[in-house]
């Protein structure tokens, strides 16, 4: 696990935009893709050419309607999985927003309370990191799965 992530290439990368309101936060039911059926936060692939601070606006958009105002990225995660895929997940959080939450074609949105999330419906990797960014930290992590099971996993506080 103690890869140098400085020359670590993934075969992609994605976004993650936590977007909270008071001591909610806004889930999707994924419906398609990656992790589907699982519950998450909005976002996807980052697109060429594209920032992923651009890509996270933009996926929160097209998923669910709202458009993050002034996303902040607080973790980068790196999943790596045993059939050899790899992705490098930029991990966004915002506490406000525009626009009216819809579903979509890829997610079912909803609001949860934040002492509420529904982990036991998450992919495994969730229940260590979401909390410690959602209290203020800011995390470098990198998981090893086999499927959806977890193997392994490290977790850094960046300062």
């Amino acid at each position: 696990m103690g890869a140098d992530r400085t020359n670590w290439k993934p075969q992609e990368e994605a976004v993650l935009c936590f977007v909270c309101d008071k001591e909610k936060i806004l889930l999707i039911e994924k419906k398609r893709g990656l992790g589907k059926g699982k519950v998450n936060g909005p976002g996807g692939r980052i697109q060429p050419g594209e920032t992923p601070l651009q890509a996270a606006i933009r996926e929160t958009k097209e998923e669910v309607g709202v458009t993050p105002i002034n996303p902040q990225q607080v973790s980068l995660i790196d999943f790596l999985f045993s059939d050899g895929y790899s992705l490098r997940c930029y991990v966004f959080l915002c506490n406000s927003y525009v626009g009216t939450v819809i579903e979509t074609e890829e997610a079912k949105p909803f609001w949860c309370p934040v002492t509420e999330i529904p982990y036991n419906r998450m992919w495994a990797d969730d229940q260590y990191w979401l909390p410690r960014i959602l209290r203020g930290e800011k995390l470098l992590c990198r998981f090893h799965f086999d499927g959806e099971r977890m193997l392994e996993m490290d977790i850094e506080t960046v300062t």
